[in-house]
């Protein structure tokens, strides 16, 4: 019996011993507990320390306002994601600070893009997930406050507007600004029933499309009143990066298959001028005669190029430019979104974690800074939920571990002056609960947590519910 009891044993430790295998040693649950964990930790920061205000100063443990009077950034930025990681009574008492203090009834001005994405991105999200009307409410009266933006000659949007008078200003913009704004204004539409929301945020999106150049492309700077780009530089980074997120989103969310054309003319310019296949030399030992042979792997980046000529100006990609695998892999294509990734990947351990801005000809750094940017583990989710590759797995806990052992300080997370020598900046902005700390615990998180395929993540990484296609335009 004891034969038969050792034997079974083993056979235990051995079935074990291949789970932990398969699995690529990456315990899942416990790096969700451990998210979960280290957004706790740098939530009871910005509690101690920057309640009622929008951010937290983890270095001098104080806090930061983005004017001259508090619009509550992280509490609306953090509330789904304590709603996805089971936070209930942090959660509820979170919602009722929001729905009983939280006023838009103030005379400063703010800039359109970032309050719509963080702010009314937040409450319908949140609104969509407790049912609590007195989130729409905020969210309708915020975008009514927005609206004034719009009322330019071409139908882009000035960049800044007064909350309380509507006076606005601005009058250069950029794509992403410019057409980053539908998702939002399209679903407190879907939700108020008043169709101006969806109209005057398309308007906007279609607005940018039509002043592409002649090849496709589009510049990076664009002023609202006449329609002339004014900088003609062109790429997939910040300030044009969620332009091309929200064509695609756009049209899987509401159905949108003028975004859908718009998307799929848009992707083909990208791939012809912007795209930079690369191939990474390597030494290695034949086997047979023991010689030294070069050989190499190809790589895929995205670069910049002049937007009429096509012409390329820098072979540079960053941390902003990492949302793109997550926007390929939605697309459908997944190899050149795996071949980006890696190269997303190889950025990041340049250093132990990424840079803001790197030069992939010459492999070197351009900005060394890391403001805790979610953007590549945005990616590593999206290509985990849609390979079930283990190796995104095992990508992102190392990106977990670097990101724990570089960026978290006693009060929270700071974000990094220099990757290259890790001092850290007292900065850790409201983003951070809202998409770094939600793409990693969905990461890991079982598939249970949330059902990828009924929501569409806005570029603030808030849920929205997608609609039925019978709704479709």
């Amino acid at each position: 019996m004891n034969i038969i009891k050792t034997a079974m044993a083993l056979c235990l430790i051995l079935v074990a011993a291949t789970h932990v295998k398969a699995q690529g040693l990456v315990n899942k649950n416990r790096r969700a507990a451990e998210v979960r964990a280290e957004f706790l930790h740098a939530w009871n920061g910005y509690k101690k320390y920057a309640w009622g205000h929008d951010d937290l100063k983890p270095l001098s443990k104080s806090y930061h306002d983005w004017y001259a009077e508090p619009l509550l950034m992280t509490p609306v930025d953090a509330l789904d994601t304590m709603i996805l990681m089971g936070l209930k009574d942090e959660a509820r008492t979170t919602r009722e600070y929001i729905a009983t203090h939280l006023s838009f009834d103030k005379d400063i001005e703010v800039q359109n893009f970032e309050i719509t994405i963080r702010l009314l991105g937040g409450l319908l999200s949140n609104y969509e997930l407790t049912g609590d009307k007195r989130l729409l409410n905020l969210a309708e009266d915020l975008g009514n406050r927005l609206l004034p933006v719009f009322d330019s000659p071409t139908g882009l949007p000035y960049r800044y507007v007064n909350l309380k008078t509507g006076k606005v200003r601005g009058n250069v913009t950029n794509p992403a600004e410019a057409g980053t704004l539908l998702i939002e204004f399209g679903t407190l539409a879907r939700l108020t029933h008043r169709q101006i929301f969806y109209d005057k945020a398309k308007r906007a999106l279609a607005e940018i499309y039509n002043r592409r150049s002649p090849i496709g492309l589009v510049g990076t700077w664009i002023n609202v009143e006449t329609g002339q780009w004014t900088d003609t530089d062109s790429h997939i980074s910040g300030a044009i990066d969620s332009y091309y997120e929200y064509l695609l989103k756009s049209a899987i969310l509401f159905g949108d298959q003028d975004c859908r054309r718009m998307w799929s003319e848009s992707i083909a310019a990208i791939e012809y001028y912007l795209r930079e296949d690369k191939i990474k030399s390597k030494y290695r030992t034949d086997k047979l005669s023991g010689r030294e042979i070069l050989g190499g792997t190809p790589e895929l980046w995205y670069g910049h190029a002049e937007m009429n000529t096509g012409v390329r100006t820098e072979t540079t990609y960053g941390a902003l430019d990492a949302f793109f695998p997550a926007v390929l892999a939605m697309s459908g294509d997944l190899a050149r979104a795996s071949m980006l990734q890696e190269s997303s990947y190889q950025m990041w351990m340049k250093e132990g974690i990424e840079p803001e801005e790197f030069d992939y000809q010459t492999m070197t750094i351009k900005s060394p800074g890391y403001p805790l940017r979610p953007e590549i583990v945005e990616s590593t989710y999206y290509l985990y939920h849609y390979t079930k590759d283990l190796k995104y797995l095992r990508m992102g806990e190392t990106m977990w571990r670097a990101f724990v052992k570089y960026c978290r300080t006693d009060e929270g997370y700071a974000a990094l002056k220099s990757v290259i020598t890790k001092e850290k900046s007292d900065s850790m902005q409201s983003f951070l609960f809202a998409e770094t700390f939600k793409y990693f615990y969905l990461l890991f998180a079982s598939p249970r947590t949330l059902n990828f395929d009924s929501v569409i993540f806005n570029t603030e990484a808030h849920l929205i519910r997608r609609i039925s296609s019978r709704q479709s335009r």
